[in-house]
């Protein structure tokens, strides 16, 4: 039987414990607020190093996104990659143009549909999607070596629900 969420009153919540949390005087006024906060804060675990190598080369986590992105789906058209971010033309304009200013993705004209333009990561956008990367497979594999396959297998199952609802 899956497990109550947690409520005031039970033991200490560890997100509440966590130290720039606690030294802001937090308090949870909801019975989500911790696993709200433990999402926060593990997310920003997650990207911190990569962030840092990515601006010591002019680049946000915005360009990660993109060049994850297109890392993983070669010739992605630009209106399949504004779907699969879920942002708008607009949003993804500045970034990309900055990308391909920069070298790191290259836009070609798809032969077939001429109105359409198929992205592709140069050497130097591979080479530098693998090393922010690498850093988030880092933090990741560590934290999931700080539990049980069942409990790997578990945060999996929240995740992919959480997912499903983007």
């Amino acid at each position: 039987m899956p497990k109550p969420p947690f409520k005031s009153g039970d033991a200490p919540n560890p997100a509440f414990e966590l130290p720039p949390v606690a030294r802001a005087g937090m308090r949870e006024l909801h019975p989500q607020d911790g696993a709200l906060l433990l999402m926060h804060f593990a997310f920003r675990g997650l990207v911190v190093k990569a962030d840092a190598f990515l601006a010591e080369h002019g680049l946000s986590r915005v360009h990660h996104r993109l060049l994850y992105a297109v890392a993983r789906a070669e010739g992605i058209s630009i209106g399949q990659l504004i779907e699969l971010l879920g942002v708008t033309k607009q949003a993804l304009h500045r970034p990309l143009k900055f990308l391909q200013d920069a070298g790191y993705i290259v836009a070609e004209r798809n032969a077939s549909q001429h109105r359409s333009k198929n992205l592709r990561l140069t050497a130097l956008g591979a080479r530098i999607e693998k090393l922010a990367s690498e850093h988030e497979r880092d933090a990741m594999e560590s934290a999931l070596q700080t539990v049980s396959p069942n409990e790997q297998d578990a945060w999996r199952k929240v995740m992919t629900a959480l997912a499903r609802l983007a």
